[in-house]
């Protein structure tokens, strides 16, 4: 009996260090969760204050110097920030006006999109061809462009261009570099208006595909050697640019067969802010001086790290403007195991949780407006975890909220933000 005893005491002290230990890494666990963001929705800046300084899309202003707005987006599947896409661009066009939209998006695939908006036909594959405005954003590359928003953008923009001054038209450019085969085409077709032989640029692909038959440094030696000769003859420098971001493609491909995945990453970025720059060169060459860009926040932003927006801050100065965004819920549309779905998250942002509050369903905070010594302004100025959603959903967002957070100071990385309370999903349509 007096062993049952001892033995029954011992499991009891067994039972309450195992207990004890399970609060104590409960606690840790749960410390590291309020640290980098919890599970819940976190404190709130005053609902009240924020209101006082917050103000509608359509009240959006720049100071006088700037060449390059740029519009960041919180999430990639989020119907709300396409169409801030468009209802800032509107803005900036009457207000400032602006003549060019700028895209996180293939330049040749955009200039489908361009040359449809100027009431133009698709010729990028060799042959004329009628398209619709659906085909014609399709052309961008990417699923999360194939929307109903992106659509109403791209007509908006033909039917100003209907009745457009002359040099007031709008233009629709893509910085990324990430597909190749509109530039190939667009670039055969440049050769072929300057008498360029053509032949090297067809044998260099096989089917919608590179052919094995080259490594990248032959490529890009038949590319650049093409491109000399484009030069000799007289070609544009729109049409040299095709060349330019065919060798960035190969480049970066190259680069990503020995890279990590971050060095790619950051080389992609600089080929963006280089052409960035090279599409505000154009557009101060046709008098306009100043240029609207859209991407993913963590593009834009002014970051101390180096990323797009740090080289375009390094770049333009004060004359490079952020407006970054975020949400308070979002419910977005993501791809998961070869399809895409909707899911939900927080934010653990102070800004978005008093907008919701306060019942702003969107509205834009100039910093520059809120006094520094308040408490907005304080809050502003504060590092806090900020939403961050791109094309890519992990079940680890599940159970660590930080996997889709950003610390991040509101002032510091961006000049203004849009906030969101309920953002609600893109519907993107079948490929065509």
């Amino acid at each position: 009996m007096a062993h049952q005893q001892n033995a029954a005491g011992k499991k009891t002290h067994r039972a309450r260090w195992i207990v004890l230990g399970a609060v104590v890494v409960l606690a840790v666990v749960a410390g590291a969760f309020s640290h980098f963001g919890g599970f819940g929705t976190g404190p709130s800046a005053d609902p009240d204050e924020l209101a006082a300084y917050a103000q509608g899309v359509d009240d959006i202003a720049v100071p006088d110097g700037v060449k390059v707005v740029a519009l960041g987006e919180a999430t990639h599947g989020n119907s709300e920030f396409q169409q801030l896409k468009l209802d800032v661009f509107k803005v900036l066009v009457e207000k400032y006006g602006v003549r060019a939209f700028a895209l996180e998006g293939d330049f040749g695939g955009c200039e489908v999109v361009n040359r449809y908006i100027h009431g133009g036909s698709d010729t990028s594959q060799g042959a004329v061809a009628s398209i619709g405005c659906d085909e014609a954003t399709a052309a961008i590359g990417f699923t999360i462009y194939r929307t109903d928003e992106m659509a109403n953008l791209v007509a908006w923009m033909r039917a100003y261009n209907e009745t457009a001054a002359p040099g007031e038209d709008l233009r629709f450019y893509g910085f990324d570099m990430q597909r190749g085969a509109h530039n190939l085409a667009y670039l055969i077709e440049a050769c072929k208006n300057h008498g360029v032989d053509v032949a090297r640029l067809h044998s260099l692909t096989s089917g919608e595909d590179w052919s094995d038959a080259y490594s990248w440094d032959e490529r890009i030696a038949i590319i650049s050697a093409v491109r000399q000769e484009l030069a000799d003859a007289g070609a544009s420098t729109h049409e040299l640019h095709f060349a330019d971001v065919l060798l960035q493609h190969c480049t970066y491909y190259q680069a990503m067969e020995t890279e990590s995945s971050g060095d790619s990453s950051l080389r992609r970025d600089a080929m963006m802010a280089d052409n960035i720059q090279w599409i505000s060169e154009q557009e101060q060459a046709l008098g306009h001086g100043m240029v609207f860009v859209s991407a993913h926040n963590g593009h834009v932003a002014k970051t101390s790290y180096e990323s797009m927006g740090n080289f375009l801050a390094h770049d333009f100065g004060e004359s490079y403007y952020v407006i970054g965004t975020d949400f308070y819920h979002t419910t977005c549309n993501m791809p998961f195991m070869n399809s895409r779905f909707d899911f939900g998250f927080y934010s653990y942002d102070p800004l978005a949780k008093a907008a919701k509050t306060a019942g702003l369903d969107v509205c834009w905070l100039d910093f520059s407006k809120v006094p520094a010594d308040s408490e907005l302004g304080k809050a502003c100025s504060s590092y806090m975890y900020m939403g961050s959603l791109g094309e890519g959903y992990s079940p680890l967002m599940l159970v660590l909220p930080m996997a889709y957070r950003v610390y991040q100071c509101p002032s510091i990385w961006y000049d203004s933000l849009i906030l969101v309370s309920e953002a609600t999903p893109i519907s993107p349509k079948p490929a065509w």
